[in-house]
């Protein structure tokens, strides 16, 4: 992963693309969530989070 594939690069980006192009670039869980999910508090470094609103990622962090 390298920080021009940070987890805010896929902000914007139609869902099915955004978790396409994170796979390409080395993350091993891809994990999309409709806005306010419940979600456990454990920590995966090689994991991606995308909060996803009308089929667009809204926000992506870590873990």
């Amino acid at each position: 992963m390298t920080s021009e594939h940070a987890p805010d690069t896929y902000v914007g980006l139609p869902a099915e693309e955004a978790e396409s192009l994170a796979r390409i670039h080395g993350w091993s869980v891809v994990r999309s969530l409709p806005p306010g999910s419940i979600i456990t508090m454990e920590y995966m470094e090689a994991r991606i989070n995308f909060e996803v609103e009308d089929g667009v990622v809204t926000r992506a962090w870590r873990g």
